[in-house]
């Protein structure tokens, strides 16, 4: 987890965080107040924008991702230079500057995938959210995610 200066223990969230050159990264960022802001195409489709935006590139490259009703799935690989915790803050700044509105929670939590982790299952995982979500019957109805293995 990543702690902000307002949250409880955010200090101590921190602690031990690293930014490893080409480190893969499963980053889930929640909404403010887990409002459900992603629920249309006009608002959905500004968060995946955010995603490929040109001052997120230097940082990260998106393997995968998923915009969820009041969440975000995010798998990406940090380049060379990359800061997980800059990747990120553009990332949210992006998609609340598109929405016109602080869109997040402070923080947000990352999992770094360990060399023995599939990769492909981890992607696939974080795609099948809606169904698990049962927001589609089949991936492939659900519009708001995307692989770069497409």
């Amino acid at each position: 987890m990543n702690g902000h200066p307002s949250t409880p223990h955010g200090k101590n969230l921190r602690t031990g965080r690293v930014s490893l050159p080409h480190q893969i990264y499963f980053i889930t960022i929640a909404t403010l107040s887990r409002a459900s802001l992603f629920t249309r195409y006009e608002t959905a489709s500004l968060a995946a924008k955010g995603f490929y935006d040109q001052n997120l590139a230097p940082h990260a490259e998106t393997l995968a991702y998923v915009v969820m009703p009041n969440h975000i799935h995010w798998l990406m690989q940090l380049k060379e230079h990359g800061d997980l915790h800059e990747a990120v803050r553009i990332y949210k700044a992006k998609v609340s500057l598109l929405l016109g509105k602080k869109a997040w929670q402070p923080g947000y939590h990352d999992h770094a995938l360990r060399s023995e982790e599939n990769l492909l299952s981890v992607a696939r995982y974080l795609v099948a959210n809606p169904l698990r979500a049962g927001l589609c019957a089949k991936i492939g109805d659900y519009p708001y995610w995307n692989a770069k293995w497409l």
